[in-house]
């Protein structure tokens, strides 16, 4: 399995501040297997994503898209948006498991609009920005992402 890894944040883009939230996506990809093909850091904007995401999936087929930044409610956070116009079936029940994990660790988890879909043979997720976040969403649903990457694939694989 090929994943590619895309942080989206202004300020990170911009040099302010080290990028842990791509490391800690790419980290919990290589306990899933994968290897990765890449890593962007690019601003908040959507033109941008949509064209990164679809880079990717389309043309370097990676099997799994992991997003992490721009899933909250402030003006800039676009992320879903971009996410939504690129794919083609929403997965919702992968962004529902993240909310629930972060329900235990902060009060604000209902504030996650953190999406996840297919497209092509690939499954773009969002992560939310926050590291910690990150890995306690990826803990959530890391068991299903093999499986859910096998299905797309067309691949039999054990339920």
């Amino acid at each position: 399995m090929r994943a590619a890894i895309i942080t989206i944040s202004t300020s990170k883009s911009a040099g302010e501040g080290e990028d842990t939230g791509g490391s800690r996506l790419a980290a919990l990809a290589e306990r899933l297997g994968a290897e990765i093909a890449g890593r962007d850091l690019i601003p908040d904007d959507r033109e941008l994503i949509e064209q990164r995401f679809r880079h990717w999936a389309d043309v370097e087929r990676c099997e799994l898209v992991l997003s992490t930044g721009g899933t909250g409610f402030a003006p800039t956070d676009i992320t879903p948006e971009a996410t939504l116009a690129v794919i083609e079936r929403e997965a919702p029940g992968i962004g529902e498991a993240m909310r629930v994990a972060s329900r235990e660790h902060t009060r604000h988890w209902m504030l996650s609009r953190a999406v996840a879909g297919i497209r092509g043979s690939s499954l773009i997720v969002n992560f939310p920005g926050n590291p910690d976040s990150i890995d306690q969403a990826g803990e959530a649903i890391a068991a299903a992402l093999p499986h859910a990457v096998e299905l797309i694939a067309g691949r039999q694989s054990l339920h």
